[in-house]
């Protein structure tokens, strides 16, 4: 909104200085700390209202013993981020983009599955929330109208995105982007499902999912950045993405989102996010890899998601596997995902957080440095 306010006003008055409202970089700077001002004023009035309504977490079955202390903790603060991203987004962003409203449409959605989910597991006091089908049947159907969109309308996005549509490029690989034809669309629906999923398993430990998230986001900030600038995009030899610079502005209120949510969340976490938080995050980080086509970087970029997905699906493999054969499940891990497993081991929680953000810091420099090695 202020993007065309600023524009109408340097039309008809042209005074100096609103000029600034055509780069992004400028505009980024501004989604970031509006988002920033935004979680750290709002969080509070949030989180006291979730405390009224005694919408708290209820200590989960799968996590360490230890854990059952911060039952009670408010959740379903995935709407101070929610609230903290879009508003600035709205502010900031040319909202008539078609990869801005994209992103905005898939992280609304997806954040409305989760609030349905923690809706029913909080308030109503059902164990299991949001049956996983109907979960699952939620992100198919918001994957369908991402990839549909994409396959079908190449023409509501900026000149010369319907040559690359269906593409997607491979990291470390030279050559032109590999294109699916209509298998892009189940892809889309794959990827997207899978990171909105990974982030849910991630969001375990107070602070670990959003600031890893975040970390994600800063990177993600640049690869959108570079991709819609045409001398960038040739000097990387990546796809040059007319219009695709708009989603820094998105990424970057991300990151001022999650590190003001983080002022929170961090040990010891005054609010969870919930599912609320965590399959909108996931949902938006996948959308915009799919939308810059580096759907194949996520497990680079999002190794940390990657690696607690993959945790759990060893995890319930292996078990089922022993208890087939010799009558008696076994473990590969002390407890799945990930991050308990280093729990269980004696690290303390603020630990392994601290330490799982190293490791995201130095998986989204690698994740940046497939852009040119290749």
């Amino acid at each position: 909104m202020l993007y065309y306010l600023a524009q109408f006003i340097e039309a008809k008055l042209s005074p100096p200085g609103f000029g600034l409202f055509r780069y992004v970089t400028f505009r980024a700077a501004g989604a970031a700390l509006t988002a920033l001002l935004i979680a750290l004023v709002f969080g509070p009035k949030v989180i006291n209202a979730l405390k009224r309504r005694q919408i708290g977490e209820q200590g989960k079955k799968e996590a360490p013993k230890s854990h059952m202390a911060k039952a009670g903790t408010p959740t379903m603060g995935g709407l101070i981020v929610l609230l903290s991203l879009i508003a600035p987004v709205l502010l900031w962003c040319d909202i008539k983009s078609a990869f801005v409203v994209l992103a905005v449409l898939v992280t609304l959605f997806l954040g409305g599955v989760g609030f349905l989910d923690d809706y029913l597991k909080v308030v109503k006091k059902l164990p299991k929330g949001l049956i996983g089908r109907y979960k699952i049947i939620g992100q198919v159907l918001i994957g369908l109208v991402l990839g549909g969109t994409i396959y079908f309308f190449p023409h509501w996005f900026p000149d010369g995105f319907a040559a690359i549509n269906t593409a997607t490029t491979i990291p470390f690989v030279k050559g032109p982007p590999l294109s699916l034809g209509w298998l892009y669309i189940p892809f889309v629906i794959f990827v997207l499902t899978a990171t909105s999923n990974a982030v849910n398993l991630t969001d375990g430990l107070d602070g670990l999912a959003i600031g890893t998230v975040s970390i994600v986001a800063l990177a993600l900030a640049l690869i959108t950045y570079v991709s819609g600038n045409a001398v960038a995009a040739k000097y990387l030899n990546i796809p040059h993405i007319r219009g695709a610079d708009e989603l820094t502005i998105f990424c970057a209120a991300l990151v001022g989102a999650g590190l003001g949510f983080l002022w929170y969340n961090c040990y010891p976490a005054q609010v969870f996010m919930g599912d609320t938080g965590s399959l909108a995050l996931g949902g938006a980080v996948g959308t915009l890899m799919i939308l810059v086509k580096k759907e194949y970087m996520i497990p680079i970029m999002g190794g940390i998601f990657f690696a607690e997905t993959i945790s759990v699906m060893l995890q319930v493999a292996y078990f089922k596997y022993t208890r087939r054969r010799f009558g008696e499940g076994r473990r590969i891990f002390r407890r799945a995902p990930l991050h308990h497993h280093f729990e269980e081991k004696g690290w303390p929680e603020a630990k392994v957080v601290t330490r799982f953000y190293i490791i995201a810091v130095l998986l989204a420099i690698l994740g940046l440095t497939t852009l040119k090695i290749r």
